[in-house]
């Protein structure tokens, strides 16, 4: 009586493994071609980080930092970590890892930002897709390499396709929350001078919800960003890979400098866009 029942089993690896077979044989030729676009952004955007001379980047994150965080020395802060990611000889890695994470930032927004927009205005739309963003929020990002390596196979795109799934929820469910709360007085005051639901959507609710979506996208970097060791074990390189080197030949301080890289490059994303997030909502409450 202590034992579950064994003739009592839903078979879900069955079916999932039967639907994965289904997809690959009616819908390969699309993934390929998936793919292959989302190898060629891919690279060229990581082209892009590897092209500028490293003096440049520095002195351009130096520039906006200052300018988006007000004080000349927060600019001179974060171009020394990022100098200092140079110093310990990963400024080529450190860039691939930032072409990785920009390329699944920016696909993520191109998703998430219309995908929020639907949510606020759709009642049915945000039931349908909120327990959709829980489990993709809370199911182990290991989890998301699988299906990534069947569709895709090794390298750069399956580590790009688990970042999206891993990093797209948040600038989803902002995106939505920063709509919702416009408030409804606005709202009557737009449709009371004939604005248009058009109008309305790109006059008054998306800039008052600016700042919220602000929020989303830091979010959003910030995950995509702890993903590079997990994308690494697929084939994506960078600051990832080396750490997971590390861990396999139990190199302490390799690792060390590689996570420390990582980090580095989080708070100076992290501290840059969160204060243009903050910036944003000072001026829209003006």
């Amino acid at each position: 009586m202590t034992k579950f029942p064994t003739d009592i089993q839903i078979p879900l690896g069955q079916w999932v493994d039967e639907l994965m077979d289904w997809v690959l044989a009616h819908w390969g030729a699309f993934f390929d071609a998936l793919g292959d676009m989302l190898l060629q952004v891919l690279l060229y955007i990581e082209k892009f980080f590897l092209v500028l001379p490293w003096y440049v980047v520095i002195l351009l994150v130096a520039i906006v930092a200052w300018k988006a965080l007000g004080r000349w020395w927060h600019g001179l802060i974060m171009a020394a970590l990022l100098f200092t990611i140079g110093t310990f000889g990963y400024w080529r890695l450190a860039m691939m890892t930032l072409g990785l994470v920009t390329s699944a930032v920016i696909i993520s927004l191109a998703i998430g930002i219309p995908a929020g927009i639907l949510m606020a205005r759709n009642d049915l739309v945000e039931q349908l897709l909120r327990p959709l963003l829980d489990a993709m929020q809370t199911m182990p990002s290991f989890v998301y390499l699988i299906p990534a390596l069947m569709l895709f196979g090794l390298g750069k795109v399956p580590a790009v396709f688990a970042t999206i799934i891993y990093a797209v929820p948040p600038v989803i469910r902002l995106t939505n929350v920063g709509i919702r709360q416009v408030p409804e007085t606005v709202l009557e005051a737009a449709e009371s001078l004939g604005s248009s639901s058009r109008q309305i959507l790109f006059n008054v609710q998306l800039p008052l919800a600016f700042p919220s979506i602000m929020v989303g996208v830091n979010q959003t970097t910030m995950m995509a960003l702890s993903m590079v060791v997990v994308a690494s074990m697929i084939g994506a390189r960078g600051l990832g890979l080396e750490v997971l080197l590390a861990i396999n030949r139990i190199e302490v301080g390799r690792g060390f400098e590689a996570g420390l890289s990582i980090v580095f490059l989080a708070i100076i994303i992290d501290r840059i866009t969160h204060a243009l997030a903050a910036r944003q909502r000072q001026f829209t409450a003006h």
